[in-house]
């Protein structure tokens, strides 16, 4: 089962850090995808790591405000949000697969997903 947290509201320009935990599994060996949606749009693609943390990609959106972490430890990978924008507004997933070692950016190649958690910028 994969936990996210860290949502909320924000103020354009301002940060957010979301974070998904693995209950009852490991991290290890899984490449973790973060997603978002908005209401009547399709889930898109936002960021990933790879397990061993030597790979990530961003969304072009994204790139240069978001980053993206893991401890393995505490079995958690973050995602890290800075200058926030209204169109970063929805709701954000995480997803873990096994994709060796690469990360993926299409939903159909994670397969266990979180519940998801609010973000909402305004301006």
């Amino acid at each position: 089962q994969l936990i996210e947290s860290g949502g909320g509201s924000v103020q354009a320009g301002g940060s957010l850090r979301l974070s998904c935990a693995a209950s009852g599994r490991t991290f290890a060996s899984y490449a973790v995808g973060w997603f978002r949606q908005v209401p009547g749009g399709e889930r898109e693609f936002v960021a990933a790591i790879s397990w061993s943390g030597g790979a990530t990609g961003f969304a072009d959106s994204v790139r240069g405000r978001f980053s993206l972490s893991r401890d393995s430890a505490k079995n958690t990978v973050d995602l890290q949000m800075n200058s926030l924008k209204p169109e970063d507004t929805g709701v954000y997933y995480c997803a873990a697969g096994r994709l060796g070692l690469q990360i993926g950016v299409f939903l159909n190649e994670y397969d266990s997903w979180g519940q998801g958690t609010q973000v909402t910028v305004s301006s």
